[in-house]
């Protein structure tokens, strides 16, 4: 005698993604045979309840929910009630227990936990996107950021475009450079697209010294040379110029600060995540 098949139907107001993790979860504990899985995502009315109860009914199926508006939650039990349909609510008694527990009243919006997801894979790509095109190393990654960090060496563009990318905000950062023409890309996106960042001269030579410390080297190091910096300076102003971006000084500024001056900025142009 063949074995009857068991019907579970897994209804949601968001995708139902976590009714099914752990539906298969508890099932994982049983040797259940023909198990059907029926996914009813987006559960947003009364109608769409009544349906699935009778459906259930029908089937002899069993229901797992995680419907977070009270009003079809309740109308969920009240006619699987009716109808005898057993069912299993995988939400609604943790969010009363943590109501109680913390004192505070739940949201109740559905998919909540899957924007908490999106928004921590929006961040991962913003890193990895900051990564890959740091200093300079792909000019195809101006084209595609949200904004473009420019300035010579040592003025926190990587670590400026880490910071944004934890925000969420694809970074690209492009070094000036007297001797190496800038890409063209970037008098081909929006100047307010693009942020400069300079620095006072004195600043700049205490700051590479420090690095050519850091590394083992002579500070007469051209790196560190006061007119190579006042060449360097010459020039990535004259750039800035030309592209006509906004431009932050980042003397004696730390990191979270000039963040905190380029998120005004693209706050200011409509670009907020």
């Amino acid at each position: 005698m063949a074995a009857r098949e068991t019907m579970i139907y897994i209804l949601s107001d968001s995708v139902g993604e976590t009714a099914e993790l752990v539906t298969r979860a508890a099932l994982s504990q049983f040797s259940p045979g023909q198990v059907t899985i029926r996914r009813i995502p987006y559960v947003e009315d009364e109608a769409t309840v009544e349906e699935m109860v009778r459906s259930a009914q029908e089937n002899n199926a069993l229901i797992v929910f995680t419907l977070v508006r009270p009003q079809h939650r309740q109308l969920l039990l009240q006619r699987a009630a009716e109808l005898g349909v057993p069912t299993v609510d995988i939400m609604g008694p943790l969010i009363h227990a943590l109501a109680d527990k913390l004192g505070q009243t739940p949201k109740l919006q559905p998919g909540l936990v899957r924007q908490l997801d999106e928004d921590y894979f929006r961040r991962v790509e913003a890193i990895e996107f900051a990564v890959k095109y740091d200093d300079g190393r792909d000019s195809r990654g101006i084209l595609r950021a949200d904004v473009v960090l420019i300035g010579v060496s040592r003025t926190s563009k990587t670590p400026l475009s880490m910071y944004l990318a934890h925000k969420r905000y694809k970074v690209a950062n492009v070094p000036l450079i007297p001797e190496v023409e800038p890409p063209e890309e970037l008098f081909q996106i929006p100047p307010h697209q693009c942020i400069g960042l300079t620095i006072k001269p004195e600043a700049l030579v205490r700051i590479r010294n420090e690095r050519l410390k850091a590394l083992g080297l002579s500070s007469s190091a051209n790196y560190a040379n006061p007119e190579r910096i006042a060449q360097e300076l010459a020039y990535a102003d004259e750039i800035m110029r030309r592209i006509g971006c906004p431009v932050i000084d980042v003397s004696n500024k730390a990191v979270e600060e000039t963040a905190n001056q380029i998120l005004e900025l693209l706050r200011q142009r409509g670009t907020v995540l």
